[in-house]
């Protein structure tokens, strides 16, 4: 089915109005294209595969919207523009001008396939469920992870240097803790390499299915991980479930402003002699999140880069 698409700009200050402005008048959703910085709430939401910086805000905003073609699109339209003129006349609402394409069901369902694809982490292939795994590849570790609505589908290099510190030290006897589990794909190699058992947490509800999506797709038992959501910086609810003293590994590749206030906490719930694989750390922050690890008592075993990404590797005493 076609949908004639429409995209207004405008600045961002109006952006809410005129998205409920357009609820108003029958507009069921609408895309934000904007460059407005996350705030420190969006960043705490953001555990795993975090972006550098995006461009400077220039305050314009584009809000797109999708309109069946056999509806009265033209009516539709000239109510748009009459609401946006009232709204103009006492606040910015820029240009507003509205421009026109159209669109089909299979390429919002299709498109976006072409931008992922089977690759390797060293010598583990990991692979969407559109494509096929080839004969020379059938004795590989093989990680099937489609992008979805949780982070993580280990193209991102914060994702690489966790899982290589994963195939170091993973053992049959190893419990694992993944902060910020996303899509579960951290938890998910361990157990493929033969850990024992793994528990996920995540503030992203959508990381629940995500994670038991991937463990089906993996063959993992459901026996063998458990997911919570809730922040375990500071929920002893969340810390109390979790559990104390009872894990090998820790795992937790978010942000470096998240691990300074995690990493005191989360001693707590690792063994002695446990480790702490930490990434999501932009290289100019190596050294807050080095110094947040030797504060709370840990040892630093190592730390790796790739590309502008840091790594830190720490243990228990």
């Amino acid at each position: 089915m076609k949908w004639n698409k429409f995209t207004l700009k405008t600045v961002t200050g109006a952006e809410d109005i005129i998205i409920a402005t357009l609820a108003e008048l029958g507009v069921e959703g609408v895309e934000i294209e904007d460059k407005v910085p996350l705030t420190e709430d969006d960043k705490k939401q953001m555990f795993v595969d975090i972006l550098p910086e995006g461009p400077a805000d220039d305050g314009i905003a584009y809000l797109s919207f999708y309109l069946e073609p056999d509806a009265d699109n033209e009516q539709m339209l000239a109510d748009i523009r009459e609401e946006l003129k009232d709204l103009s006349s006492f606040m910015d609402v820029g240009e507003c001008t509205i421009t026109e394409s159209q669109t089909e069901d299979k390429d919002w369902i299709n498109n976006w396939k072409q931008y992922f694809h089977q690759f390797y982490v060293d010598d583990i292939l990991i692979i969407p469920s559109w494509e096929e795994v080839r004969p020379e590849d059938a004795d590989k570790m093989i990680i099937h992870i489609d992008p979805g609505t949780a982070f993580g589908t280990g193209m991102h290099e914060t994702t690489q240097l966790c899982m290589r510190q994963l195939m170091k030290y993973v053992d049959e006897n190893t419990e694992l803790l993944d902060v910020g589990t996303g899509s579960g794909i951290l938890s998910i190699v361990a157990l493929k390499l033969g850990a024992k058992h793994a528990v996920g947490t995540d503030l992203d509800p959508c990381a629940i299915n995500a994670t038991r999506e991937n463990m089906e797709a993996n063959g993992i038992p459901a026996d063998q991980m458990d997911v919570m959501i809730g922040n375990i910086i500071d929920d002893k609810a969340v810390q109390d479930a979790v559990g104390y003293e009872k894990y090998d590994i820790v795992a937790a590749n978010i942000l470096a402003e998240v691990l300074v206030p995690l990493t005191p906490v989360i001693v707590d719930q690792m063994k002695k002699g446990a480790l702490y694989i930490t990434s999501g750390i932009i290289d100019d922050k190596e050294e807050t999140v080095v110094n947040a690890v030797k504060a709370a008592g840990l040892t630093v075993l190592e730390v790796t880069h790739q590309g502008e990404w840091v790594s830190v590797t720490a243990q228990k005493n």
